[in-house]
């Protein structure tokens, strides 16, 4: 839900971007639809369910060696929806056809953010759902506005997160005000860059190109899937278009109540526990690491790095903000955890610098599509919903919670913090309430930091009909198509019949997590440990977090 940071490893063996001549190439047109192939157990559409008259998109192919049938499109919308005939930007979308003749119609998907790129999740969607299924659709990818290969794409100040930054806790009032003046100057450099863009950078706007997609895919209602912040997206879409939705999944959601700064506030308790969990995990394995077996003796191990770092930053990179910035990662996949801990471990007793920094490099830096991601979450966030704008509340509340939840609580404090100097007006958050909607599927983890357990008990409340999937135990963000086959069968029905589960209880479905990972080999160096993940044959866990990206 915060932001998408560094381009990882293990997306680019996905398809972390699409090929540069993503646009040259044949027009493919999609398979013809006719009415003999619906079927009343899938609940395809007939052709007669297609919307007429809209303009079409002009197809063309962007293959990659992993998704062979892969097309690339643009969508010209209006800036200011308001303003249908003003000024327009341009929209990136990709797709993979249905290939059956049961045609269920498109299935648009999101990644988060706000500010993540969709486009390469469109590929992976579609290989990673049961083929019948996913045959009966046309996945499209996209990347909202301002985002990546739509135009214009914001990058308000390139660089900003480059190291060393000063240190996140403002133990002396100097430390208060670098901070400060890092997030006065970004809000001021986005309001010099895109005075005229930044109004129309929010949540209904995305949705409502949504809605202009829909029209150009031909298209009378549209499928939805949606990870973290791309959960409050389709439950906006669902809102302005109920009429619209034909299928909606929401996995990992926002909590509503919370847009935004009280949501970030709780991910930060959140984040300590799941931070908490991950130390734990080092303990339970002190054979691999030789950092103790008592959880809060590895926790004071961990706290006194930092206060190294901070103190003398790990090759000259990596210093407090930037460690925090490498560990929050194993918040969001306990994938991430045997590479992290190698780093620390090789840091404490061997003091090995290089080893934070090549962990920094794959998990915390941020490169020119993280500086994008970043100018597009705090558009949207800050312009979404209203944040204090007197620095005294922020100041009292990241104490409070630094008091119970120190790990990420400054952290997160500060790259919100821009919205507190913010150029634009505030709107207010939309009321996802709803009860016209078809049944609507939603997965959530007990444990997940992103977006607390909480959002999601709170969504099924306000999507009337909705049923709740649970992952008991489970702390990864994002927990379909990632290797458990019980909450991947609850998806995998829904696409096929639009049915969902209805259970007595909180959740009307519970599924067990996966098992917590395993060190890796003794023999594997910690540089070899960040090579580790770029192997061929990646888990599907590490793909899809690779395309989700960290805090989006």
């Amino acid at each position: 839900m915060r932001r998408t940071a560094a381009v990882l490893c293990g997306a680019a063996i996905v398809m972390a971007g699409l090929p540069a001549g993503a646009q040259a190439g044949a027009s493919t047109a999609p398979h013809a639809v006719t009415s003999t192939a619906v079927t009343s157990t899938t609940g395809a559409l007939s052709a007669g369910t297609r919307a007429t008259g809209a303009t079409r998109l002009a197809w063309k192919k962007c293959a990659t060696s992993d998704h062979p049938t892969l097309q690339c499109a643009t969508l010209k919308v209006p800036l200011d929806h308001a303003e249908p005939n003003g000024r327009k930007i341009t929209l990136a979308l990709s797709r993979v056809p249905h290939t059956a003749r049961a045609f269920q119609g498109p299935l648009l998907v999101n990644p988060g953010g706000p500010g993540g790129s969709g486009r390469s999740l469109a590929g992976f969607v579609a290989s990673s759902l049961p083929k019948a299924v996913a045959a009966q659709y046309d996945v499209i990818g996209f990347d909202p506005r301002g985002v990546g290969a739509s135009t214009p794409a914001l990058d308000c100040a390139p660089g900003h997160f480059d190291p060393v930054r000063p240190d996140t806790v403002p133990h002396t009032p100097a430390l208060e005000q670098a901070n400060l003046s890092r997030a006065r100057s970004f809000a001021q450099a986005c309001g010099a860059k895109y005075k005229d863009l930044l109004p129309y950078l929010d949540t209904v706007s995305a949705a409502r190109d949504m809605d202009a997609m829909r029209r150009a895919l031909g298209a009378k209602k549209i499928n939805y899937f949606g990870y973290s912040y791309g959960t409050y997206l389709g439950a906006v879409y669902a809102k302005l278009y109920p009429q619209r939705v034909r299928r909606l999944v929401l996995d990992s959601i926002v909590d509503p109540r919370g847009v935004w700064y009280d949501d970030n506030l709780q991910q930060d308790h959140a984040f300590d526990d799941r931070h908490r969990a991950f130390l734990a995990w080092v303990a339970a394995h002190d054979a691999a690491y030789g950092l103790g077996t008592d959880p809060a003796r590895v926790e004071t191990e961990w706290y006194a790095m930092r206060a190294a770092v901070a103190a003398h930053p790990a090759g000259g990179k990596v210093g407090a903000a930037e460690l925090e910035d490498t560990f929050i990662p194993g918040g969001y996949y306990d994938g991430y955890w045997p590479h992290l801990a190698g780093a620390f471990a090789a840091y404490v007793h061997d003091k090995d610098a290089g080893a934070l920094v090549d962990a920094y490099r794959t998990f915390g830096a941020v490169d020119a599509g993280g500086d994008n991601g970043y100018s597009v979450y705090t558009a949207v966030q800050c312009r979404d919903a209203g944040w204090p704008r007197d620095w005294e509340r922020w100041r009292e509340d990241s104490w409070a919670v630094y008091a119970k939840a120190p790990f990420m609580a400054w952290n997160n404090a500060w790259y919100n913090a821009p919205c507190a100097f913010w150029p634009t007006r505030a709107k207010q958050p939309v009321d996802v309430t709803n009860d016209k909607l078809p049944p609507v599927l939603l997965f959530q983890a007990t444990d997940d930091a992103a977006t607390p357990y909480e959002g999601g008990v709170t969504m099924h409340h306000l999507l009337r009909g909705s049923g709740l999937v649970v992952e008991e135990g489970g702390g990864n963000h994002g927990i379909t198509l990632s290797g458990n086959t019980c909450l991947d069968g609850h998806l995998a029905a829904y696409l096929r019949t639009g049915k969902v589960p209805h259970g007595r209880g909180e959740a009307d479905a519970t599924c067990a997590t996966l098992p917590a990972p395993k060190p890796l080999p003794a023999q594997t160096t910690p540089s070899s440990q960040m090579a580790s993940r770029t192997a061929p044959n990646p888990s599907r866990g590490s793909k899809l977090h690779g395309l989700l990206g960290f805090r989006g």
